[in-house]
């Protein structure tokens, strides 16, 4: 077996992790959970991770990797007003629609045919509030902060993937050798928390759907184009119904969905791994072992970005969602008859609106698909 085959299953799984742990914070924070409940909410998604890539990789025989949905997580977190019982509630209820996706093609093909323009439109919407944030977070520690930010760019030009690893590891490092932090929590060993969940129908409506179509559109599909390019035929229903199962079981927990990963999925499944793409699959156990570590320790690095100054989880989840981003508002836009639905739903998204209980992401994609609707009956 080539040494390149577990280096490019450590990466990724390190990139992944590293990069978004962030995102995953806020998101627990804006749902109140507590440090314990977030400990659990990290590894119990570990878990999840872990046997999804281990047993899709295994049982198909290519290189199936499975992350948490970031743009998910940035959904979560831009989110207002739910309690952690009822995000619990609509993560069993995203879970049984990604297990309903994978039983029925229809509902896959039914996903494909909302327009990239709006999907996207509303992504961006999500995303951008912590782009702007990261800029915001500037005053509050400038040096600190605008060091980092200079180094992101820099590091970006060699390494893209490994440029926010680098900003959060030397953010971190910088801000204990400078007395910010005051030193480092005791390691302990995580355990999973059960959460009793609470459905409501603004939480279902306005969590559980965005969270459904977000994770659908941009990381489900993408998951997969990653493995079309790369040479394979993976059929997409077992693959999403398997991602939704575990999100099911992992839920009460208090993890959020996971589902097919594309950026940490295209350093497993290129040429570099091995030649032949026949050996490629073996990357997924070693991707899952990592998140076995990272599932053991979770209550540890929970703790560490707990004592880490609050301007720098800002910022390492703000340019962590940067090229997200701007590939979502490169495809909002690219079709010129659809640019002003997608700059309605990136505005409404973006609004923050809550109308019946309900956010703004619903709002933001029913905005734009009306837009839409109206502009192919004035073509008629």
């Amino acid at each position: 077996m080539r040494l390149s085959i577990p280096v490019s299953a450590f990466v990724a799984a390190i990139v992944g992790f590293g990069g978004t742990l962030a995102i995953i914070i806020a998101a627990a924070a804006a749902v109140g959970a507590t440090q314990v409940q977030t400990a659990s909410w990290v590894t119990a998604i570990c878990l999840a991770m872990a046997a999804e890539s281990l047993w899709l990789s295994w049982r198909t025989r290519m290189p199936v990797i499975t992350a948490w949905s970031t743009p998910g997580a940035a959904l979560i977190a831009a989110s207002s007003g739910f309690s952690m019982a009822e995000a619990v509630g609509a993560f069993l209820v995203t879970a049984a629609l990604l297990i309903a996706t994978g039983l029925f093609k229809p509902l896959t093909r039914l996903i494909a045919k909302i327009p990239s323009s709006v999907a996207s439109g509303m992504l961006a919407g999500i995303v951008v509030t912590f782009a702007v944030n990261a800029v915001k977070a500037i005053p509050a520690d400038p040096w600190l902060i605008l060091p980092l930010i200079a180094a992101f760019f820099v590091i970006r030009l060699f390494n893209p993937a490994l440029s926010v690893l680098a900003v959060l590891l030397g953010g971190g490092a910088a801000a204990f050798l400078t007395g910010r932090v005051g030193g480092l929590p005791a390691p302990e060993l995580s355990t999973l928390t059960l959460i009793a969940p609470e459905f409501t129908a603004s939480a279902t409506i306005g969590f559980a759907l965005p969270l459904y179509l977000v994770t659908m559109a941009s990381q489900n599909l993408s998951g997969l184009a990653v493995l079309r390019a790369s040479g394979y035929d993976p059929e997409p229903g077992p693959l999403i119904g398997v991602t939704g199962l575990f999100s099911l079981l992992t839920a009460p927990f208090g993890a959020s969905t996971t589902n097919l990963a594309a950026i940490s999925a295209a350093i497993c499944t290129g040429p570099d791994v091995h030649p032949d793409p026949a050996e490629r699959w073996k990357t997924g156990p070693f991707y899952a072992l990592a998140y076995l570590v990272f599932a053991a320790f979770g209550a540890s690095l929970v703790a560490i970005f707990a004592v880490l100054p609050q301007s720098l989880i800002v910022l390492v989840a703000g340019l962590a969602l940067t090229a997200p981003l701007a590939n979502a508002l490169t495809i909002a836009l690219k079709d010129e008859h659809e640019r002003m639905a997608a700059t309605v739903t990136f505005a409404a998204t973006a609004s923050g609106l809550t109308l019946a209980g309900i956010g703004s992401a619903f709002w933001g994609l029913v905005a734009g698909v009306i837009v839409i609707g109206l502009d192919r009956i004035k073509k008629r």
